[in-house]
Order: structure tokens, then C-alpha cells, then sequence
């Protein structure tokens, strides 16, 4: 049992988002050894936790610091940018904070195909065609590529990147990635490379994906200097985090023919304003940051949920457990 559960039999558990009553009450059947409350405004969070041993997603600053018994705090999404928001909670040793970190990863890894597929079978133009019920043949033929033989850079080898390398090895893609962590491993990457070697790897790829958390530092790790180094052939997608990639220098890459084109399914801010370049770019598709997004998702994000639930209320260690100071 944990302290909250020694102290009262049951361990209050707090939404901090909105939650129906029989979601909370089927909750509540499964795992008896706890009370669970919905509190997803600043009102209700200023009453429901200072008592309250666990809260599920982000809570907000002025409630935070009201809490007593706080023990745990559960993010369903995969990056803890938003831990910046209530900076308190960096320095509550007692609090560990876990994520959803690889519920998300396989939809993200076949969004970033679904990006590099439409633009190199020319997809944008073949749909534009249907339209108008056009058939273009040699125009949709000129320009496609397969993929086999290419080489694809991963710049973060995390559950997403690893996902994105399991994939991209039945394309035939030959795979090389810059992590922080020199022991980073997954199927088919051919090399792990420090982030001192970034600049090559940018020299080397076809393909690059975006798949690092982010973090003080990695916001602008790609910058205009950095995009210079690519080939002017290649394309980039950006799937983890907007605030990596330098989005104005990216504009000007992709407007100037410098690069082939983007897929972005994350930017800074959310949404992209409707004024920026990258809006209008006949080389750029942009997606609603909802790579994320499937029957699944939804599925292993509860079970990550439940299973730390479950160790929460039984006293064992949880399940993706964060570096709150690393920001990941």
C-alpha cells in the first residue's frame, strides 16, 4: 500500500481535465482502492487538490502549490513541454511525473510515411487531378521516386523514432540517427550518432524526421544553417515538437528551391497564423498536430494509464517514469 492508501483506505485520484460520471465511476469499479474526481477548471482544482494523492494530466500552477499529499502526476501525452507551465513541480522531489510515451508512437511513425509517400508519388497532384477528372499520366509519372536505396535520418531514436526505423526498413531505407544517448538502438538503424555529428547527418540523408522531444536544447536546433547543409532533393517532416526546426528559415529554404519539401505535423505556435509562408507553399503539407490520432492511440494510452494505476495504489514503481528536470 502506498502512504495515501495507509492513511485513509483510499487514494484520492484527480482529473484535471473533464471527465463524465461514468467514466469515473467505471474507474472507480475497477479499482476500488480509490476515489476518483474530475476538477478541470482552476476553481475546482483550488478545491479538490490539497488532498489529493495522484493527478492525471497537467494541473495548474496556483492549485499545484495548494496540494498536501501529492504523490504522483500522470501526463497521457508523450512530451512534458507543458511541465514549464507549472515549474514547481521540477522541484517536488516527492512527485514523479510519468507520460504516454509510446501510445502515440506507431500512428506518428505511419503519419511521417503518409507524408514522404504523397510527395514522392506525387499524391497532392494525382488528387487535384481526380478533381477535375484529369488524367495526367506523364506529368504524375515524372519526378516519382522509390524509396528503396534512400537513406533517412532520424534525429531523436526515442518510441517514435523507433517506430519511424521499424518502418522504414520494409521500404528498404537505410537508416542513420542522432540521439543523445549514445546506447540508443532500433531495428535497422545502421548507425546511433552523437548530436556533434548532426551536421552530417544532415549532409547525408534523403529523408529527415523530427521524432526529439522538446527541450531547452533542441528548440532551434535547426536553423537556417543547418537546412543549408541538406540536399536540395531531400525532405523534411516534423513530427515530434514545433520550435526544433527555425519555421522562417524553413520557408525560405523550400520558397528559394534550396530544399524539396516538408511535412509538418507540429509547429510553434498551434495553430501555424494564417499569415505565414509555409501555409501557401506548393512543396509544404501541413497536418493539425494529429499524427497522433487512431483507434489505438486511444487504447495504449488507457492501458499505460490503468497498468500505472495499478502500481500507484499497490506501492510498486511506475511506468514511464520522466526526467523532470531534462524535460523528457
Amino acid at each position: 500500500m502506498t502512504e495515501a492508501t495507509e492513511r485513509n483506505g483510499r487514494a484520492k485520484i484527480v482529473f484535471a481535465t473533464r471527465m463524465g460520471e461514468e467514466q469515473l465511476a467505471a474507474l472507480g469499479g475497477q479499482f476500488p482502492g480509490a476515489t476518483f474526481v474530475s476538477a478541470p477548471d482552476l476553481e475546482s482544482q483550488l478545491r479538490e487538490l490539497p488532498d489529493a494523492d495522484a493527478v492525471i494530466s497537467w494541473p495548474q500552477a496556483e492549485a499545484l502549490a495548494r496540494t498536501e499529499r501529492l504523490r504522483w502526476v500522470h501526463c497521457t501525452s508523450a512530451g512534458i513541454e507543458r511541465i514549464r507551465s507549472v515549474p514547481q513541480l521540477v522541484e517536488m522531489d516527492a512527485v514523479t511525473l510519468t507520460n504516454g510515451r509510446g501510445a502515440h508512437a506507431g500512428t506518428i511513425a505511419d503519419h511521417t510515411f503518409a507524408f514522404i509517400l504523397a510527395f514522392t508519388r506525387n499524391l497532392r497532384d494525382i488528387m487535384e487531378d481526380q478533381k477535375a477528372h484529369r488524367w495526367e499520366r506523364p506529368a504524375r509519372s515524372h519526378g516519382a521516386r522509390e524509396l528503396s536505396g534512400s537513406t533517412m535520418g532520424i534525429l531523436g531514436l526515442g518510441r517514435i523514432g523507433s517506430e519511424i526505423a521499424r518502418r522504414a526498413t520494409g521500404f528498404g531505407v537505410d537508416l542513420i540517427a542522432v540521439d543523445a544517448n549514445p546506447a540508443a538502438t532500433a531495428p535497422g538503424v545502421d548507425g546511433v550518432w552523437p548530436l556533434e555529428r548532426l551536421d552530417d547527418l544532415l549532409r547525408t540523408v534523403d529523408y529527415l524526421a523530427i521524432a526529439v522531444p522538446i527541450t531547452p536544447a533542441t528548440r532551434g536546433l535547426i536553423g537556417a544553417r543547418e537546412l543549408a547543409l541538406m540536399k536540395p532533393d531531400a525532405y523534411l517532416c516534423v513530427m515530434s515538437r514545433g520550435g526544433i526546426v527555425d519555421q522562417d528559415a524553413l520557408a525560405g529554404a523550400l520558397a528559394s528551391g534550396r530544399l524539396a519539401g516538408a511535412g509538418l505535423d507540429a509547429t510553434d505556435p498551434e495553430p501555424l497564423p494564417a499569415e505565414h509562408p509555409l501555409w501557401d507553399l506548393p512543396n509544404v503539407i501541413i497536418s493539425p498536430h494529429c499524427s497522433g490520432a487512431s483507434r489505438q492511440t486511444g487504447e495504449r494510452g488507457r492501458d499505460i494509464l490503468h497498468q500505472n494505476l495499478t502500481r500507484f495504489l499497490a506501492g510498486q514503481p511506475l511506468m514511464n517514469q520522466c526526467d523532470k528536470r531534462a524535460g523528457y
